[in-house]
């Protein structure tokens, strides 16, 4: 059963009332999510609670992260029918190798397909050290693809830092890339990438079509991931360009992990910054 847990009524109202005064974001055929690693702590105490506080802030949907696949097949519909009540959406899931083991895969499947998600997205492969082995993920993640397509379901690969630094003269991201078919998200998480010394615009250029979502993460050089949306290195306007006329942007995700502000907050601000800075 979910953990009963009720977010502060005037924080909740605040919330509210502070996502009404953001202006309405121009392309709105390109949603904005939150990914819900951003609340995590909020989220594990009180699921419902904070879905609604995100939905109030005018986000468009989320994305569900790992423990969503300890979740019974009724708390799964519970929250669907909330998500349709807020009408916001889940675009995807972030997910553990877990979820696609032979045992395990029709459970992700059966979870997203109530959920609404469309994509099974792997969020790591974990420290791996040489370029050869990232044989067997771009081999899982070929095989999720076929297994998931006569399911209207794609899959696809969060990178970190690792994916970007390079090993035997090639990045471990490109790497896959070249190893998987055509249909695997190569889901951008811009912070780590920038952190890494790689330039996120050329990267969505070289793989057009393939970037169908990002995690809007901000990085600076004082400030690590603590620095809000908009504040870092990040140069945001080239970014949005690149994904829209090359990228294959489907849906924009928000992901913060941490600042001097509350989950919530922070969650809140980084929206606010996304409208403003996102004109198109």
């Amino acid at each position: 059963m979910y953990h009963l847990w009720v977010i502060d009524r005037r924080k909740f109202l605040a919330l509210s009332a502070a996502a009404l005064t953001v202006p309405v974001l121009g392309a709105a055929k390109i949603p904005v999510g939150l990914e819900m690693y951003s609340v995590r702590e909020e989220f594990k105490r009180d699921p419902m609670g904070t879905v609604r506080a995100v939905a109030a802030m005018g986000y468009d949907g989320v994305e569900f992260y790992a423990p969503y696949f300890d979740w019974t097949v009724a708390q799964a519909q519970d929250m669907r029918k909330l998500l349709d009540e807020l009408k916001i959406h889940c675009f995807s899931t972030h997910n553990g190798p877990k979820s696609f083991a032979p045992e395990n895969i029709a459970k992700a499947i059966e979870l997203n397909q109530i959920l609404g998600s469309r994509y099974i997205l792997l969020a790591s492969a974990g420290k791996i050290t040489s370029l050869e082995s990232w044989k067997p993920t771009a081999e899982l993640l070929s095989r999720a693809s076929d297994e998931l397509k006569p399911h209207k379901l794609s899959t696809g690969y969060h990178n970190h830092q690792l994916e970007f630094i390079p090993l035997e003269g090639k990045r471990p991201i490109e790497y896959l890339a070249e190893h998987t078919p055509k249909n695997v998200v190569l889901q951008l998480d811009l912070g780590t990438c920038v952190e890494a010394g790689s330039d996120p615009v050329v990267w969505i250029k070289q793989n057009p079509g393939r970037i169908k979502s990002m995690h809007l993460k901000d990085w600076s050089k004082t400030d690590g991931y603590q620095a809000l949306f908009g504040e870092g290195e990040v140069k945001w306007q080239p970014v949005f360009q690149a994904a829209e006329n090359s990228g294959g942007i489907e849906y924009y995700l928000i992901e913060q992990e941490g600042s001097k502000y509350t989950p919530l907050e922070t969650a809140s601000k980084c929206l606010t910054a996304f409208r403003q800075l996102h004109k198109s």
